[in-house]
């Protein structure tokens, strides 16, 4: 059975951090901060928006555009690391917000940066037990909602997006096997532990970062970016030769190769080592920063609006971070 991703739209906020900005917050000078993550403009929630948000309105987008969609949609998988309420599912109230059909299931699934990969795995999973023909698959993540104002580098790299995805029975694409990989061990490195079950957010903290955009009301992340700098490098060349190897293909066989936008650096030093052509790698962040769960949607998006991926082309797609968590695998366009 061919199953391929045929539709892709994304939503981006309209509030912007630019590196102007930054200069004047942090006394550092545009091209340093340019030259330090290759990011120009970062995009930034709404007073009060949150992931689903966001998801939502990359969703009614596509809807809007491909409105034969709505009747065939039979599953609603949402993948954020910020879900609405512990219950009900935030994915049972998206799929009521679109207005779908009550034959479809929902499943909400907490990843953040591998996440795309992850989701992808679980749609295609569900059209070839035959469970499921239609996968509207939203990823959606608000870092700037867990980042203190004095964490330059975060604000630096991290931007909000939504991405409304739709996976589906096909005569001409695939999904390939997938490779997968958990190391709980780097969980600390990336990490928000309050605001959650565990650490609940009290009345001390509310106190404490009163003057921080909704107090950090949803916890603040800490990033040990040198250890995840030292993760990325670690693992994603042996991630790629075995989804190569899961796959029975060949490194020059792959047509375009795009792994999850985490930053300049980390891109920049996997194509050297990876040993990727310049023309075979593709990146998407300049303007937008990185998206987490949506960075490797919104770049397929872009690639193939460039001309840079075109109908049977074999893209490797690459995810990996917060966990640590890993997963790739290959489609073919």
């Amino acid at each position: 059975m061919s199953i391929e991703i045929s539709h892709i739209t994304y939503y981006l906020p309209p509030g912007k951090l630019t590196n102007f900005q930054l200069s004047k917050i942090y006394q550092k000078s545009i091209n340093e901060i340019f030259k330090s993550t290759g990011i120009k403009t970062r995009r930034i929630r709404s007073e009060n928006q949150i992931g689903s948000d966001l998801g939502f309105l990359a969703a009614k987008r596509l809807l809007s555009n491909f409105p034969e969609l709505k009747k065939k949609i039979d599953l609603l998988i949402f993948c954020t690391e910020g879900i609405d309420y512990k219950a009900p599912t935030t994915s049972s109230t998206l799929h009521f917000k679109l207005g779908l059909e009550q034959n479809c299931a929902c499943i909400d699934m907490p990843m953040g940066c591998a996440g795309f990969v992850y989701g992808l795995s679980l749609a295609k999973s569900f059209i070839l037990s035959e469970d499921a023909t239609c996968v509207l698959f939203i990823t959606a993540d608000i870092p700037s909602s867990v980042i203190h104002s004095d964490d330059f580098e975060m604000r630096a790299i991290f931007g909000d997006a939504g991405v409304a995805t739709i996976v589906e029975k096909s005569v001409r694409g695939k999904i390939g096997r997938f490779v997968f990989g958990t190391d709980g061990a780097g969980a600390e490195n990336l990490i928000v532990r309050e605001g959650s079950t565990r650490k609940p957010i009290d009345e001390n903290w509310l106190s404490k970062y009163s003057n921080e955009t909704d107090s950090l009301a949803h916890g603040r992340m800490h990033m040990n970016g040198l250890e995840i700098a030292r993760f990325s490098l670690q693992k994603v060349p042996t991630l790629l030769e075995n989804v190569l190897y899961r796959n029975e293909l060949s490194f020059e066989q792959i047509d375009l190769f795009v792994f999850h936008q985490a930053s300049d650096f980390i891109l920049k030093a996997l194509k050297r080592k990876c040993k990727i052509p310049d023309d075979k790698f593709y990146t998407y962040f300049e303007n937008i920063g990185n998206t987490v769960s949506c960075s490797i949607p919104i770049a397929l998006y872009h690639a193939e609006q460039e001309g840079k991926l075109k109908r049977g082309d074999k893209v490797m797609i690459l995810g990996f971070g917060v966990g640590y968590s890993w997963a790739g695998t290959i489609i073919e366009y």
